[in-house]
């Protein structure tokens, strides 16, 4: 999928940021969280800037901008964000806290992302099934907008920026039975049986 998506994902109890097609984080989040964190644990306040400047830290930035150029996008103005590579992200979330060590490998590793992205593509080929299927075409936005709202109560998803991992597969299961259905059967049906084989298989 094309578009960027933030993503919200849960850290240190709070929701973190993340870039659906860079995969950077929000270095802004993480610190806000982490220090929350670090204060109920009777722990000083993470300082990023002071953390960057040393020796190790910048070593280690060094040899990610020599392989990836780009590791840390500055907020620009104020209420922004500035975003960070997975990678620094990693290392950052381990200097806040190194006891949650399995936590942040566990968190990071998950496929959040590759479910959203999957579901976004599913979503285009859905969508085309349906244009084609579909004999009233200026009635073709509003079916569109009713099905996603019909997918997204049937797995049970508020925010499609917040669903878990088992809410998007659903919806991306969904998505491609509703595309192949289309071509066989009246749309109504394709998308009611699309629901139901996957919901209540």
């Amino acid at each position: 999928m094309k578009t960027e998506v933030v993503m919200k994902r849960e850290l240190f109890g709070r929701e973190i940021s993340q870039k659906s097609k860079s995969e950077f984080f929000s270095e802004t989040d993480l610190v806000r969280a982490g220090n929350i964190w670090r204060m109920t644990h009777g722990q000083p306040a993470f300082s990023s800037a002071e953390w960057l400047r040393q020796k190790g830290t910048s070593e280690f930035v060094s040899l990610l901008k020599d392989k990836y150029v780009t590791v840390r996008i500055p907020a620009r103005g104020r209420g922004q964000h500035t975003w960070i590579h997975p990678l620094l992200f990693i290392d950052m979330a381990l200097a806040i806290s190194p006891s949650l060590k399995i936590e942040v490998y566990e968190w990071l590793y998950d496929h959040l992302l590759r479910y959203r992205n999957d579901s976004g593509d599913s979503y285009k080929r859905m969508s085309g099934a349906l244009y084609l299927a579909s004999g009233n075409k200026s009635g073709f936005p509003k079916l569109v907008k009713e099905t996603a709202a019909r997918i997204k109560r049937a797995v049970g998803a508020d925010d499609w920026n917040r669903a878990s991992e088992e809410q998007l597969d659903k919806r991306d299961k969904i998505h491609d039975r509703v595309a192949l259905l289309a071509d066989i059967v009246p749309v109504e049906e394709a998308i009611r049986i699309g629901i139901e084989k996957t919901v209540n298989p």
